[in-house]
């Protein structure tokens, strides 16, 4: 167990679930996890398999800055944005013939988009990331930023402690991922997107993404160059609001690059929680977790992930500019 994470789980509830924040009763039901073809799929999200989920709640929109303030000043916690990393303890998640970085590069910070107009080689991200001292959820571009106007948006620079902190201190829990693909999808068979198959740029703004040339230009067509606040586009079926675009949602699930491929294709897995670890060669010694539904960022031209198959990997212990969460919860079961 990692020691912020132990922190997180004894984390006291001090406020009821239904005080921090209005939750949508998914019935639960049987589906099919994954991509289908010809959507745009990659190899980590297939095969696809059935799946069967018990019923549970889910927030209605990700958790807010509010939200979360109200946690902090309850609490006192400190995220991890907010505290420094001993290369004692870094240096066990690199490559060992990786030296101690620059002092600045130890101190509490998080990473942090920037709009770059030249931009000479796609896959090369650190053109638009940057790591920021001093950037966390209360100062989301880092020293001098603060949370004015911005308090209906989704909280954000927050690791996998942080989301779980926040979810035990309000009686909560983070979804799986099959949880969350099965509220994304709303009892609809091959659908695409939480709000059904039409292209996201296809009629009436659909979700809180990148509208324009990633990652030099952003017409902002949708209403938003960066985070939106909650609840500014239509809900799905479910009446869930944000699941694809505006941030990536963490859950609780270990990230297994190949972990599709473990399931019987003549079976349903009930109630899938991940592997038991992650996997992910490029990065072999940091613990990722799935993040889900994209966020601000994604454009067809360069990352499609406001699909409801899409998943990605994040480092638990890293927060960024276009990650927060939402909230689960166990529903009673029933004999009908």
């Amino acid at each position: 167990m990692y020691p912020l994470i132990e922190e997180a789980m004894k984390m006291p509830q001090e406020v009821a679930p239904n005080e921090a924040g209005e939750m949508v009763l998914i019935n639960g039901g049987e589906f099919v996890m994954g991509a289908e073809d010809g959507e745009m799929a990659l190899a980590r999200e297939l095969p696809s398999h059935q799946v069967f989920v018990d019923p549970f709640y889910m927030d209605v929109h990700e958790v807010t800055n509010k939200q979360f303030s109200q946690f902090v000043t309850c609490t006192g916690y400190l995220t991890e944005a907010e505290r420094s990393l001993p290369w004692e303890v870094m240096k066990l998640r690199l490559p060992d013939d990786i030296p101690e970085p620059a002092e600045k590069l130890l101190q509490p910070g998080s990473m942090v988009f920037e709009m770059n107009h030249e931009i000479f080689h796609l896959p090369d991200y650190s053109q638009w990331w940057s790591w920021v001292p001093g950037a966390c959820w209360r100062a989301p571009q880092g020293p001098g930023s603060t949370l004015e106007g911005l308090e209906a948006h989704p909280v954000v620079h927050i690791s996998y402690a942080d989301a779980l902190a926040y979810a035990h201190w309000c009686g909560k829990r983070l979804p799986t991922e099959a949880e969350w693909e099965f509220a994304a999808r709303a009892d609809r068979t091959n659908v695409t997107y939480p709000w059904g198959n039409e292209p996201v740029d296809v009629g009436e703004p659909k979700c809180n993404s990148w509208t324009g040339n990633f990652p030099s230009e952003n017409t902002a067509s949708d209403g938003f160059v960066g985070t939106a606040p909650v609840k500014q586009y239509a809900p799905n079926p479910f009446g869930l609001y944000d699941l694809g675009g505006n941030v990536w949602e963490i859950c609780s699930d270990w990230y297994g690059e190949n972990y599709y491929r473990s399931f019987n294709p003549d079976a349903t897995a009930m109630n899938p929680a991940g592997p038991e670890t992650w996997e992910f060669k490029q990065e072999p010694r940091d613990p990722k977790r799935v993040i889900r539904g994209g966020s601000f960022l994604c454009n067809d031209a360069y990352c499609s992930s406001y699909r409801v198959a899409a998943r990605m990997p994040f480092s638990q212990d890293t927060g960024m500019s276009h990650t927060g969460f939402r909230c689960a919860m166990d529903a009673p079961l029933t004999d009908e």
